[in-house]
């Protein structure tokens, strides 16, 4: 099967392995784009909890982190891994998940991640919000053509909407499910979890 993998730049590589060990041609095409938001060091040994919500978000505040705070929730293993380890990763890797298991009251919290994010966490939480990135949407001028495209962030399905391609599609979660049939995709698995291996499941529900 061929498989579009539209991950940014430097973020699919994983994936794309994965899917040539399982047999299948994976063809990338990144609809996405990270943007880094600053420099400057953020501090964060006043927070009782730093919330990290994206592998994305992790790395950028690892690069700029000064100080330890208490303690840090990571939505998702990977978000974790990313940000060198995590107090807590909910079981159900979505803004709602980890309100469920988030301790209260939770003290001073801090919320990095996206321009534009979700303020679920933070509005719950009355956290501090500090953007980390912006996620530039990308159209292709020839986008390949495939049997399934997977679609990892409502930012990719979105844009792969834009194209106005009648490839079916993979979704990691809830979110980008609805990003996607918002923009006319066809979604024809979505993730159980909410990472990698659920990506894989769910492509492994279409594909056989």
């Amino acid at each position: 099967m061929r498989i579009l993998v539209t991950r940014p730049e430097g973020q699919e590589v994983e994936l794309v392995h994965r899917l040539e060990a399982l047999g299948h041609e994976a063809i990338v095409c990144p609809l996405v784009a990270i943007e880094p938001l600053g420099d400057e060091e953020i501090d964060v040994s006043a927070y009782d909890w730093v919330v990290v919500t994206s592998v994305n978000g992790a790395r950028e505040l690892r690069r700029r982190l000064r100080g330890s705070p208490g303690r840090v929730a990571a939505i998702g293993a990977a978000t974790a891994t990313a940000f060198g380890g995590a107090d807590l990763v909910p079981a159900v890797s979505t803004q709602e998940g980890l309100l469920a298991e988030l301790p209260r009251p939770a003290g001073r919290v801090l919320f990095a991640g996206a321009e534009g994010a979700r303020r679920l966490l933070a509005d719950e939480l009355d956290a501090d919000v500090v953007p980390l990135y912006r996620t530039r949407e990308l159209v292709p001028g020839d986008l390949p053509s495939a049997d399934l495209v997977v679609l990892a962030s409502a930012s990719a399905a979105r844009a792969f909407g834009r194209t106005g391609a009648a490839i079916p599609a993979v979704s990691i979660g809830p979110e980008t499910t609805a990003a996607a049939r918002a923009a006319g995709v066809e979604i024809v698995a979505q993730a159980a979890t909410h990472d990698l291996g659920g990506l894989l499941a769910a492509i492994a529900s279409v594909a056989r």
